[in-house]
């Protein structure tokens, strides 16, 4: 028996975990936060020293992370993260400076929109772990 009903709006697919509309669905949410639990550190450790925006990144992981942080804010934080982890983008990160623009674009949009979610606290770990992560790669 085959049916022509189309998944739902929030169904757990590739195309929805990065269209902002779906950012807030649950099983998006999941699917985004999988991707980034998974995913985050390794592309981190690896593009730390070479990105001017890792601070960014690293500031929006660790408000993603925040329990104070409201949960609408989570959801597009998560989405960016996702973004940044994927192998595949508008411009692969393989691309040397020009790869990793649309991942600055992403943070700088989501900063100018949500940045009143990222603390001093974030931001403050941010550094220590941004410090931390180029004095390994020293």
């Amino acid at each position: 028996m085959t049916t022509n009903a189309k998944p739902a709006a929030g169904a757990a697919n590739p195309e929805n975990a990065l269209d902002p509309s779906h950012a807030l669905v649950p099983a998006v949410q999941q699917v985004n936060e999988t991707r980034v639990r998974r995913g985050f550190w390794p592309k981190i450790r690896r593009t730390a020293a070479r990105i001017p925006f890792a601070d960014q990144a690293l500031s929006v992981w660790y408000a993603a992370r925040d329990p104070d942080t409201p949960a609408a804010a989570k959801g597009i934080m998560l989405g960016a993260l996702a973004y940044f982890v994927l192998p595949t983008d508008a411009i692969p990160d393989l691309f040397a400076v020009i790869g990793f623009t649309d991942d600055a674009a992403v943070f700088a949009a989501l900063l100018a929109t949500l940045g009143a979610n990222i603390k001093a606290r974030h931001r403050e770990l941010a550094r220590t772990a941004l410090d931390h992560l180029k004095g390994d790669a020293d």
